[in-house]
Order: structure tokens, then sequence, then C-alpha cells
């Protein structure tokens, strides 16, 4: 079965095309290395000692798109390709939505053309807003109380994904809710490497206790939470990948769209996160407490045991792993793929 994987080259991209490869998977890998770096899929073809197919190409362009499917036999995407910066999204809405919504258009038209009617859909937690409640099932609701350009343009792509399938029931459609990934390939070769400023905790983290920043800004702590800073369900990225896989492994055998949330069902504070991270690298991080944020919410996390029960998933690494491989990454890579 051959995987077309748009956004390959990027942090859950990259991890995920280990796990697809050592499952008896064909990948080919499709970036535009807007936000990513070729040199992630070389170290990834180091991973499992065999070359992966690489075509430099743009959502947006039905031309690129076209391109692979030509070259290649597509059997099933796995769709991660997309700008992800919550802050940016704010900025730049049109970007956001030209790049994710119109690319996601072209995608689902092209391979509509050449026959490949399976998707497994990276989308993201950010689409339940602020929930009324914790832990978050696949049942509450959703596109009501997004706070970002970037959590509206998963939850229009998920409501185009649904028309197309009422359109066509033919298609495979696996949309997955992504808590917050952390974590690194358990050998420090290959992990999160963001190309400017983070967009979620765990760089920050890292950076701040490999010496790249002088502290840590940890906004807000009067929320009500334990500790009263933000909690989130934070899930090791190659837990994740696994989930993709399993998608991929059952897609076949579903007759309706699957909406699935992959975290841990557990909620760590920043301070947690920020405790678990000196102990993983024996460093002190140094943190000021900075206002709140617009937009964010006080507490996140995942029921997930509706992928347990569909996918056979559930996340097995907790967060003293999570804290030790992106520990190893950063300590090995302190400024990424950049040398």
């Amino acid at each position: 079965m051959n995987i077309l994987v748009t956004g390959g080259a990027g942090y859950i991209g990259s991890h995920t095309c280990i796990l697809l490869i050592e499952a008896g998977y064909s990948i080919v890998v499709f970036d535009n290395f807007s936000n990513s770096s070729i040199e992630s899929i070389k170290r990834v073809e180091k991973i499992v000692n065999q070359s992966i197919p690489v075509v430099e190409g743009d959502i947006r362009s039905t031309k690129d798109l076209e391109k692979v499917f030509n070259e290649y036999k597509i059997d099933a995407v796995i769709h991660f390709a997309g700008l992800k910066a919550v802050g940016e999204s704010v900025d730049k809405p049109l970007k956001y939505y030209d790049n994710n919504v119109t690319g996601t258009i072209n995608l689902c038209e092209v391979m509509s053309k050449y026959g490949c009617k399976s998707i497994v859909f990276s989308s993201s937690a950010t689409v339940y807003g602020n929930p009324a409640s914790n832990p978050i099932t696949e049942y509450f609701p959703v596109g009501q109380g997004i706070t970002n350009p970037y959590g509206r343009s998963k939850y229009i792509i998920e409501e185009i994904l649904r028309d197309v399938f009422i359109s066509d029931n033919s298609w495979k459609i696996v949309l997955l809710r992504y808590f917050n990934p952390v974590g690194a390939y358990k050998s420090g070769t290959i992990g999160e490497d963001p190309s400017d400023i983070p967009n979620n905790l765990m760089p920050f983290i890292s950076q701040t206790a490999v010496g790249k920043r002088e502290y840590l800004n940890v906004f807000g702590d009067d929320y009500d939470t334990p500790d009263g800073t933000g909690v989130r369900d934070y899930i090791h990225v190659m837990d994740l990948a696994d989930g993709h896989v399993k998608a991929i492994d059952k897609i076949k055998s579903f007759d309706k769209v699957m909406t699935i949330n992959l975290g841990t069902g557990n909620g760590y504070s920043v301070l947690d996160m920020v405790k678990a991270f000196e102990k993983a690298s024996g460093k002190k991080i140094p943190y000021k407490i900075a206002p709140r944020r617009d937009g964010d919410i006080a507490m996140c996390y995942a029921n997930p045991s509706y992928a347990k029960e569909v996918l056979d998933w559930s996340a097995t690494r907790g967060l003293d792993e999570m804290c030790e491989d992106s520990w190893r990454w950063q300590s090995q890579n302190p400024n990424g793929y950049r040398g």
C-alpha cells in the first residue's frame, strides 16, 4: 500500500514516516519545506535504512499535486501539510485559510481525479474551543468558541471532508484530533525544530534548558487549576505517529467519517512540565510569570477511550519519557536541523 504523506518532513510527519515504513507501508513525502527541513527525511532514511521518495511541492498547486499522482500509484493520504502557528494565524488569517483550506480542497480534487479516496486528516483539539468540561470526548460540540483562525481552519476542513463523504460515500475519511504533541524519536536523531518562534510549550522549555533562552514565560498563574497554570494533555509524538498507522491499518473497514481524539487522558500543568523537564535534563528551568494570553483556556485534556475502541490504540509513553526524549533531541541538536 502506497501512502502519500503531505507535510512528511515536519515534526509529526517525519516521526510517522518511520512507523509507516516499519509497518511495511511504502511512502511518498510531499512537502514545500516552508516550515521543515529535508534534513529530517535524510535522518529518517538512516533510521529505516532505506531511501524515501520526496516530491517538493505546495498543496495550493494542483500541478504539483498531480505530478505526485502521475508518478506514483497512491492508495491513501495522510494529510499533515498546513500552517500551524496560532499567533501568526491571528495576524494573517487569509494566509491560513488559503494554505490550509484551499490546499485541502485541491488535494481532495486531485485525489478524486486519480481514484484515491482514503485520507487521514491531521486535525486538532482546538476545534472544541473552550470546553464546558473535561475530559473531552468526540461528542463535545465543535466550531463554537474557537479562538483563532488556525483552529477555525481545522474545523472548516473537517466540515468539508464530511461534505465530501456525503456526496460520495466511497470515500474513507479519518479525522484525528490531536492534543499536545511533545517528545522526539528515542535516539534524539529527529525531533521538533521550530523555524521561528515556537508555537507550543515544550520547545520553549527545552530551549531554556539548553541555554538558548534566558527564561521561560509562564502565561498566567491565576487559572482555576491546581497550581494556577494552564493544564493540557501532552502526548508523545511517537504515540501520535502510532495512531496514524493504526488509522491507515483500519481505514478500509470504516463506513462513515471517523472522528477520533488522540491524547493520553491526563492533564499536566505548565509547572508540572517544568518540574518533569528539570528532572529529565538535570537543568534548572528559570521562569517568570507573565500575563495571560488572549485565547488561552484553563484546561484541556482528552477522553481517549474511543481511540482504544475503534483503533485499538492508546498512548503508552509517560511524562518522564516525553521529557527525556525531548531533552535528548534538544541537547544533541541545540540548533535543530541547522547544525
